[in-house]
């Protein structure tokens, strides 16, 4: 919408043309987002539903009590802001229908108490196919992979099933990994920002793409505009999920954070990327997922002595505090995302 008033009155009042620039409305709008929640989510949270504790999940009766779907109002806000900041005609713009539809079936399952694992994954699959398909469209899709020159050409029947599975596999890893204050908040907001950097100066950047040898997203800095407005929204949230919390995401939180992660992702033309900017999320949620395939399709039972998600493994038998949890999971997530980041980039 800013970008259309600097279209329409520009003419009439020179600072209008700032609504032009990418960097100002991603820094205004992350400022915004941030404001927005930290003001509005005490004053709202009191409508959430309750958490009920989960079953086998490590100091679960801590959570017991607080208020859970705090992803309804946050999803929100960065639905709101993203029809505000982002130029008009962007394609990005066509997922957010997709992104209230992850925060829907997350606040179902919420309030439900859960649905069954395979009610979420028919769920997630019918969302990741939906924003595949705004993503890709019906065109043919240029990815890079390290290790190769040029790019390889998808057909759209190729593309639209690999962003399903990019984006279903972040969804549920993003949402297995939600469970101590501040951790999944916190790695999925690192990674959203990683990758809308990665969008707006390296992919979305004509000159540095051509440098690199890497296919260019034209809309590469509208989707960063969109990343830093959903970090915004976290770190507004994460002010009150700050150990000991006083809200928790949910469901309605964490699956759309998932959905937001495999989408830049497709939009980056680089499905390694979810392996570089999301390996800690997907070692502490993914991990688990494979284990009970494993065991319940064919009978496998691999680590046996290992608890999945991994957070509460280190807090059962290693005896981690959540604040522990944090700040390691932190620092590995950031030291192996900067470095096979830097690697993959300069890998052609």
């Amino acid at each position: 919408m800013l970008s259309y008033i600097d279209a329409t009155f520009g003419h009439l009042w020179g600072p209008l043309r700032l609504f032009q620039s990418f960097f100002f409305l991603s820094a205004v709008g992350f400022a915004t987002c941030a404001l927005a929640t930290w003001i509005l989510l005490p004053r709202l949270w009191k409508y959430l539903p309750t958490d009920r504790g989960r079953a086998f999940a490590v100091n679960a009766e801590q959570s017991v009590g607080k208020p859970v779907s705090a992803g309804v109002i946050f999803v929100f806000i960065f639905c709101l802001a993203a029809l505000v900041f982002v130029p008009f005609g962007a394609k990005c713009l066509l997922t957010i229908p997709f992104v209230l539809a992850a925060m829907l079936v997350g606040y179902m399952d919420d309030r439900r108490g859960g649905f069954s694992e395979y009610t979420l994954a028919a769920f997630d699959l019918v969302i990741a196919v939906g924003a595949a398909i705004a993503i890709c469209g019906f065109a043919k899709t240029n990815i890079w992979l390290p290790g190769l020159k040029s790019a390889i050409p998808l057909s759209p029947w190729l593309a639209t099933p690999l962003a399903t599975g990019v984006i279903w596999v972040s969804i549920n890893a993003t949402n297995c990994s939600d469970g101590v204050d501040s951790v999944s908040g916190s790695l999925t907001a690192t990674a959203i920002l990683v990758l809308g950097g990665l969008l707006y100066a390296v992919i979305g950047n004509e000159v540095v793409a051509s440098h690199l040898n890497i296919p260019v997203n034209r809309d590469g800095a509208n989707w960063a505009i969109m990343a830093f407005l959903m970090v915004g929204s976290v770190c507004g949230y994460l002010w009150y999920n700050a150990a000991p919390s006083q809200v928790l995401m949910g469901d309605a939180g964490s699956r759309p954070l998932g959905l937001m992660i495999g989408m830049l992702v497709t939009a980056t033309n680089n499905p390694l990327f979810l392996l570089l900017v999301g390996s800690v999320i997907l070692l502490n949620g993914a991990t688990g997922l494979v284990k009970v395939a494993l065991l319940r399709f064919f009978k496998l039972h691999l680590f046996p002595n290992i608890r999945f998600p991994l957070h509460d493994h280190m807090r059962k038998e290693l005896g981690w505090s959540n604040t522990q949890v944090l700040v390691r999971f932190m620092l590995l997530h950031l030291g192996v995302s900067a470095l096979l980041v830097i690697l993959v980039l300069k890998v052609r």
